[in-house]
């Protein structure tokens, strides 16, 4: 049976250990037209049940789009790695906040924030040596963003129907086919962001959407995210299949018109690499320099000490 908390929160720690053991969650903004957007992030389930979350200044626009309207949605629904038994999707909505400060040091929540990470993703230990760190700065100069939760709703995880997607001919069914689920990236009736993983078959009109009963879409701009790591936090891909959620009489249809590849595309190579590196590096000069900030110097020896206490551990 389908368990349900649609409540205003009144202890928002209850499922804290739960939500700390999926290594990426999945976190929706909204854009300055109301669209909403979803990338995978990882966090930090702080005691008192709030969420602390980061971006590097290479990829600003989660706080620009926080700054703007902090109604977000978080939805931890990629179990891998987490080992947990019975994983299900935990929705999690609230409002976030994310103030015009860049952070360098690694310390209080940060530095518990990038222990796990380094712990997580042993591969990412190699930026803090030479000359990896010379590329790599930007990676470590951050944006804080900090969720407080209104609202947990937690679902099963849903079952593959078995329908491929491969021979639709619609935009990105080469993409979403690869994968089991998707993340559908909606609204509801207030523009709110709102998140659930579940399966989609192809329609001429394009994709049907399964949406249980009780969750709150409304019609509008829309997205289908899926994203993939391994049990290193490692071998990242992500996409999203963009376009308007439409209402007719047997569901919701996604009308794609856009396939948003940031990270590594599908079948790509070493080009994107570089390409990303010098997005990246380009959009970090411009936050700094439209606020007139000095390039802060990053205490490298801080990290490192960070990652000796990693290694020690084993």
């Amino acid at each position: 049976m389908m368990r349900v908390y649609a409540r205003r929160v009144s202890d928002p720690t209850v499922l804290n250990e739960t939500l700390q053991a999926y290594r990426t969650c999945e976190f929706a903004t909204l854009t300055k037209s109301g669209s909403p957007v979803a990338w995978p992030t990882s966090g930090l389930v702080r005691p008192d049940g709030t969420i602390l979350l980061t971006t590097s200044l290479g990829y600003p626009q989660k706080a620009f789009n926080v700054r703007r309207d902090g109604r977000v949605a978080l939805l931890f629904s990629n179990p891998t790695a987490s080992g947990l038994p019975q994983p299900e999707q935990i929705l999690v909505r609230g409002e976030a906040i994310c103030p015009d400060e860049v952070h360098v040091r690694p310390d209080g929540d940060l530095a518990a924030l990038w222990e796990l990470l380094l712990e997580r993703q042993p591969h990412s230990q190699s930026y803090l040596d030479w000359p990896m760190n010379l590329m790599t700065d930007f990676y470590y100069m951050r944006l804080k963003i900090t969720v407080t939760p209104t609202e947990i709703v937690e679902r099963p995880l849903p079952v593959r129907s078995g329908a491929s997607l491969a021979d639709s001919g619609l935009l990105g069914a080469e993409v979403l086919d690869t994968f089991d689920s998707v993340v559908l990236t909606a609204v509801d009736e207030a523009g709110a962001p709102v998140l659930l993983r579940t399966t989609v078959t192809a329609t001429p009109a394009g994709y049907r959407v399964e949406v249980p009963a009780g969750v709150p879409v409304a019609a509008g701009p829309a997205g289908l995210l899926v994203h993939r790591h391994d049990d290193k936090l490692w071998n990242l891909y992500n996409a999203s299949v963009r376009g308007e959620l439409v209402a007719d009489g047997d569901g919701w249809v996604l009308m794609p018109d856009r396939l948003v590849e940031p990270g590594a595309r599908h079948r790509g190579g070493a080009r994107d690499q570089i390409r990303i590196l010098r997005e990246t590096k380009a959009a970090t000069k411009r936050y700094l320099e439209r606020r007139q900030l000095a390039r802060p110097a990053v205490p490298w020896a801080e990290y490192r000490a960070i990652r000796s206490r990693v290694r020690a551990r084993g």
